[in-house]
């Protein structure tokens, strides 16, 4: 059975009882147009797996939605490996969306450290801030956040006092994490998604208890964080989920230290003239380019490269971006011919979907005029 709150002190309220053994909670957002479209897929009424505190609705930016089943014991051992990487317990401010696992986990890490979280609400970043007691105070953005607040003093400031950030839901760029770093951002970038109950990869380095491996270049997770299952998907969760690891479908390199860099999705991979191209090492050349605040590199059909490289480019200034032929000549001189952007346009902000997450066939769409 299935609780669906829809407001975040209600969400709140409903995992902290999911924590202490209560019904399970299905968190949604009224702003969500979805929202009774996931509540009837879910079917609150059905039973759930065993142990299950919360279902988690993925983003469906691939494909349809699916309601990921996480345990109390998985949301636990996940929140308490984040504070002890992070130097101890403490209350966060939840700025992020509470019916998404970033948001989810933000809740469970201040329910668990005895201090509720701080609800951001219609408040400003330095304001919800500024009403934190402690003991220790952290939070979890998206870059797309973090970029407006490195722009803002009085919000950097309030940034810059805060114990930890994490930075999660979207890939970022070097550029905009050394740019935090060097303001005195206390930032750590995370990897995870919602099978696995929220970044269990901090800085490359998986939090303790679990671990990362690679199949055929495809990252693969285990440990304590672990989600059950899909509700009311056994194939698919026996596919996903095979004797311990979950299958992602990343790339993914992994250094003899142990460190994991994430290289995208392989089913973003583009084979353009036969040669295979990762939309993130685009990017990461673009976004280092002078001029450049954000960017996002997807293929197009074309008949005669099968598909080509197009990039959507948002300029720091609308008013002066960039050269188009600069930006492929950066691209052309690290990564050679077949990477380069044989469309470029500019834009004035990415779609998003979900929490941070640029929505890939949006962009597609917009570059093809549609």
């Amino acid at each position: 059975m299935l609780v669906t709150p829809v407001d975040n002190s209600e969400i709140v309220a409903a995992l902290d009882a999911a924590l202490d053994g209560g019904p399970a909670v299905l968190p949604l957002s009224a702003d969500d147009p979805r929202a009774g479209e996931l509540r009837v897929a879910m079917a609150p009424d059905e039973p759930t797996l065993p142990g299950t505190a919360v279902v988690v609705a993925t983003s469906g930016s691939t494909g349809a939605p699916k309601g990921v089943e996480l345990s109390a014991a998985a949301l636990t051992a996940s929140a308490t490996a984040t504070h002890a990487r992070l130097g101890g317990q403490g209350q966060w401010l939840l700025t992020l969306p509470a019916h998404h696992i970033a948001g989810v986990q933000v809740i469970v890490r201040s329910l668990l450290a005895g201090t509720p979280p701080v609800l951001r609400g219609g408040q400003t970043f330095a304001t919800a801030v500024a009403s934190m007691t402690g003991p220790r105070r952290y939070t979890s953005l998206v870059p797309t956040q973090l970029l407006r607040l490195l722009d803002d003093p009085v919000g950097l400031e309030a940034l810059c006092s805060l114990d930890a950030v994490l930075l999660g839901g979207a890939a970022t760029p070097a550029p905009l994490l050394d740019g935090a770093r060097a303001a005195g951002v206390r930032v750590s970038t995370t990897y995870g998604m919602s099978e696995t109950a929220g970044g269990c990869v901090y800085d490359g380095k998986p939090l303790d208890g679990v671990r990362a491996r690679l199949a055929d270049g495809v990252i693969e997770l285990s440990g304590p964080v672990l989600a059950s299952g899909y509700r009311r998907d056994p194939g698919g969760t026996a596919a996903a989920f095979v004797d311990g690891w979950f299958r992602t479908t990343d790339l993914g390199l992994l250094a003899a230290d142990g460190t994991l860099s994430v290289l995208g999705r392989a089913d973003f991979m583009i084979n353009t003239g036969g040669v295979k191209v990762a939309p993130a090492a685009v990017e990461a050349v673009l976004v280092a380019q002078p001029g450049v605040a954000e960017v996002c590199v997807v293929d197009l059909p074309d008949e005669e490269w099968g598909q080509l490289v197009a990039a959507a480019v948002v300029p720091v200034d609308p008013a002066r971006p960039p050269s188009v032929a600069a930006l492929r000549a950066a691209v052309r001189a690290r990564l050679g011919g077949p990477a380069t952007p044989k469309l470029v346009r500019f834009t004035d902000a990415l779609p998003l979907q979900g929490p941070g997450k640029v929505n890939r066939k949006g962009v597609k769409d917009m570059l093809r005029g549609t």
